[in-house]
């Protein structure tokens, strides 16, 4: 099954289990959103188009990680004039997980982050049990 979807004001096609790099969106890594710009869904042969979505259907993603582009330089010269400048920029950009494709306006079940809080505490609980052993020796 893929699907194309539009964000940042470009379009991708994707299917489950994807990872690609978007332009940025406002979330944490690890965070699960739903993209309902969803422009196209098909599975095989059938494909079904919005117009200009796809109703009910949406794509579940997870933010792998926040970063930057590499550098793009802008360097201009003007000969014989002892004149030039140079500039550099990079793009803020973020990377998802293409969890699971939905259609018909079911919901997305958030396996991966109940999985992560599941782990986090247990992360913390560890140093304390550590820290009071410690304290009573």
């Amino acid at each position: 099954m893929f699907a194309v979807i539009k964000t940042g004001g470009k379009q991708y096609r994707v299917a489950a289990n994807d990872v690609i790099t978007v332009g940025k969106i406002d979330a944490n890594a690890g965070d699960v959103i739903e993209i309902t710009e969803v422009l196209a869904v098909g599975n095989g042969a059938d494909v079904s188009i919005g117009a200009p979505f796809v109703e009910g259907a949406t794509v579940a993603v997870e933010v792998v990680e926040q970063g930057r582009a590499a550098t793009v330089i802008a360097f201009k010269k003007r000969r014989r004039q002892n004149s030039r400048r140079k500039r550099g920029h990079r793009q803020h950009e973020t990377v998802i997980k293409i969890s699971e494709i939905l259609t018909g306006g079911a919901k997305p079940a958030k396996k991966a982050a109940a999985a992560e809080a599941a782990e986090k505490p247990a992360k913390k609980a560890a140093p304390k049990k550590a820290a009071a052993a410690a304290e009573n020796e």
